[in-house]
C-alpha cells in the first residue's frame, strides 16, 4: 500500500513539474542580430582592407572570403534574407566607411551553405 501511494505521489510530481522541450526557436530578433553581426563583420573587414591601401576589388574579395569563412557553418544560414543582409551591408558601408557608391550587385558571392 505504501509503495502504491509513493508511486502515485512521484508520478504526480513528475507530471506537474515537467517542463516541455521545444525545438530550435528562430525568432525574428535572433535572425536580426545574426544579420547585423554578419553585416558588421563584412563592413569592418572591407573598411580595414581599403585603409591598408588594397584596391576596392581586392578588398571586396577579401571581405567576402573572410565573412564566408566565419559564418559558413551556422545553423541560422538557411533563414537569412539575403536582400536585407545586402542592404544592411551597404548602409553600414555608407555610415561607417563613407563608401557611398557601393553597388549591391557586388555582393553576389556572399552566400552561406
Amino acid at each position: 500500500m505504501i509503495k502504491r501511494v509513493f508511486t502515485i505521489f512521484i508520478l504526480t510530481l513528475l507530471l506537474l513539474f515537467i517542463t516541455p522541450v521545444y525545438s530550435l526557436d528562430t525568432s525574428s530578433k535572433t535572425l536580426e542580430k545574426y544579420t547585423k553581426k554578419i553585416s558588421n563583420k563584412f563592413t569592418r573587414t572591407y573598411c580595414n582592407t581599403t585603409k591598408f591601401g588594397i584596391s576596392n576589388d581586392g578588398a571586396l574579395a577579401f571581405a567576402i572570403g573572410e565573412t564566408n569563412k566565419e559564418f559558413k557553418n551556422n545553423k541560422l544560414n538557411k533563414f537569412i534574407d539575403y536582400s536585407l543582409l545586402k542592404n544592411s551591408i551597404v548602409n553600414d558601408l555608407d555610415n561607417n566607411c563613407q563608401v557611398y557608391d557601393f553597388a549591391i550587385s557586388k555582393l553576389e558571392n556572399l552566400k552561406f551553405n
